[in-house]
């Protein structure tokens, strides 16, 4: 991380969540609110123009969804560099699963606790994945129980065989440490599969190379993986 503060966008439909997530936002040294908005079009109105580091975005609003927000995000080479945080209220919300696809970095429960939540904004900032320890496993659940969509994934001849692997574990919900402790590599071994991985995909973070393995069939249901019982 650099000095600069972490610049973030607030779209949200409820101006009382709004309200409440810039107040402790603003509280951090660390963190600047560049803007907020009660609809998606305005939403992605306020992140082409302040272009911030994060974008928390509510997932269901009026005029334009949090899902259709975040597609825009993801197509527009001008905003290659912001994030987008999904907010959500319950953690099997069928929503959640489409964002990621969509392009989101992950998401949160709009009841996270406060300290969980600063720590998100500074986990995403660093260009990883968050996908929230509390609703992850519900969310691979949604994602095992729904046959690959092999026709529309990106082919798997493109990875070598140990990014393969580290794909396929990053897929379980390990870290580049618990990878590298799995192959008996180092973090920064497994940190440069991970990258290279996301680049031959063009994955822009690791919640996309989540997605990948899943609709690729690289990772199968637990009930048909082995490796998942280890």
């Amino acid at each position: 991380m650099t000095d600069r503060a972490i610049r973030v966008a607030l779209v949200d439909d409820q101006a009382l969540m709004r309200a409440g997530f810039r107040a402790l936002l603003e509280a951090e040294d660390c963190i600047e609110v560049v803007g907020e908005a009660s609809d998606g079009e305005r939403g992605l109105e306020l992140i082409r123009a302040h272009v911030p580091d994060i974008a928390l975005i509510d997932v269901q609003m009026p005029v334009m969804t949090g899902i259709e927000a975040t597609r825009h995000i993801a197509a527009d080479p001008a905003l290659s560099a912001v994030r987008v945080v999904i907010l959500t209220n319950y953690g099997h919300d069928e929503y959640v699963f489409e964002a990621l696809r969509a392009g989101a970095s992950g998401f949160l429960l709009k009841d996270t606790e406060p300290a969980d939540l600063l720590q998100a904004i500074e986990v995403v900032a660093r260009g990883e994945a968050l996908l929230s320890p509390a609703v992850t496993r519900t969310l691979i659940g949604e994602f095992v129980s729904r046959p690959p969509d092999r026709a529309t994934a990106p082919g798997l001849e493109c990875l070598t065989r140990r990014e393969r692997e580290v794909t396929a574990l990053a897929a379980r919900g390990l870290t580049n440490e618990e990878i590298a402790e799995h192959m008996v590599i180092s973090p920064f071994t497994a940190k440069t599969h991970i990258s290279r991985a996301m680049t031959k995909l063009g994955a822009r973070d690791r919640a996309q190379l989540v997605v990948f393995a899943y609709e690729s069939g690289l990772v199968a249901p637990r009930s048909a993986d082995p490796a998942a019982s280890g």
